[in-house]
């Protein structure tokens, strides 16, 4: 089978290495990322593209899993140099107007905004490409197909390419190392159920390889997407057992962080990987996540 030349770019979040990847596939014309990474490391993604040969004005498209501030705050800047921004229906308004995107996210990150994130500016109109579930995107030889895989996020699309599916943060976060992955639970569109038919949908294509974001490209899918479920039923478990009490945010945030380091610990992480993770998939985060998930969909049940 013909092997895809694909390169996993380090974007040294935050001076962390391995934390969030963005994926370069060269084609004839240029080349096409998967995920644009934030606006704050767009310098360290100039550098990273350098060393294979390229700069930004060879980006010809960026296909984006979703449109959280990690996977697409630097689109805006790449399709003003002329990149095709591929993404979800629904996420597709946000990237034309981030107004609110961004006013959520400053509600939650407050002066670390720009620290973390840089700038997110708009993508102009005729740079934006709305691609549907299952919808074929033929850039030169390459043939990527998009599938709809919510439970992160509504707007989260996993696309493939010969046996290689980048799957965004559907696919947990999982950095090298110890085979060890986490789910990242943000509100407000966390959804378990869904996330397990994205599972099962992920499986039923046959996946060859898994490229998640966080980080790095994979070669056992069948341990990766079992490990997901696994996560999923002891996530479900955990609150199933806590939420009753009626917690509040704050609890869930203390209780859930402890329950991480512990898991990880458990599983032979030692400290600087753990610290990574957070990183990449702050814990704390999840608990507006979970709570709002459960207050929605499970507290009436």
């Amino acid at each position: 089978m013909h092997k895809t030349n694909i390169q996993t770019l380090d974007l040294n979040f935050q001076g962390y290495a391995q934390a969030i990847a963005s994926y370069m596939i060269p084609h004839s014309d240029g080349v096409v990322l998967v995920e644009s990474g934030p606006g704050s490391t767009l310098e360290n993604l100039e550098k990273a593209l350098g060393e294979h040969g390229y700069g930004l004005n060879d980006v010809t498209h960026v296909l984006l899993t979703h449109i959280h501030l990690d996977h697409a705050g630097a689109a805006g800047a790449l399709a003003r140099r002329g990149a095709t921004i591929c993404v979800h229906p629904v996420g597709a308004p946000h990237m034309l107007r981030p107004e609110k995107l961004i006013a959520s996210a400053t509600r939650i990150y407050g002066e670390d905004m720009d620290r973390l994130w840089g700038t997110f500016l708009p993508v102009p109109a005729d740079r934006l490409r709305v691609v549907e579930d299952e919808e074929e995107i033929v850039i030169g030889a390459l043939h990527f197909v998009a599938f709809s895989t919510p439970g992160h996020a509504e707007h989260h699309h996993t696309y493939c390419l010969d046996g290689v599916c980048f799957t965004g943060d559907i696919g947990g976060v999982r950095l090298p190392g110890p085979p060890y992955l986490r789910l990242p639970m943000p509100p407000p569109e966390l959804h378990l159920e869904k996330w397990r038919r994205s599972v099962q949908r992920l499986r039923a294509l046959r996946p060859r390889r898994l490229a998640p974001t966080h980080f790095g490209i994979y070669d056992d899918p069948d341990w990766h997407l079992q490990a997901i479920e696994s996560f999923l039923d002891e996530v479900d478990a955990w609150l199933r057992e806590l939420m009753p009490a009626g917690p509040d945010v704050d609890e869930i945030r203390e209780r859930f962080v402890a329950w991480q380091d512990a898991q990880g610990r458990e599983n032979g992480i030692p400290d600087p990987l753990l610290e990574t993770y957070e990183i990449a998939n702050p814990s704390w985060m999840s608990a507006a996540g979970m709570l709002r998930y459960w207050r929605k969909f499970r507290a009436s049940q």
